[in-house]
């Protein structure tokens, strides 16, 4: 790439990308209303979706080693 090109690139770029005027910060502090967003939900029930998945694959797993029990030191490999 040469000099030409750099430039003919440079000003292709802060054509498409006008500078942000001012301050591009928030207006206000995040953090309070993080914290009372956190507080909120954690009264969320904790038996999810993923939670229902999560048993059912062990209960596979489990059901596999039952199964096949030379498979324990493979699945303890994998721990």
């Amino acid at each position: 790439m040469n000099a030409h090109d750099e430039n003919e690139v440079k000003r292709l770029l802060r054509q498409a990308l006008p500078p942000v005027e001012g301050d591009a910060g928030p207006g206000r502090d995040l953090w309070p209303a993080m914290l009372r967003r956190l507080d909120t939900e954690s009264a969320a029930p904790a038996f999810t979706g993923w939670a229902v998945f999560d048993g059912a694959l062990l209960a596979g797993l489990v059901g596999l080693a039952a199964i096949f029990p030379a498979s324990i030191p493979v699945f303890l490999y994998y721990l």
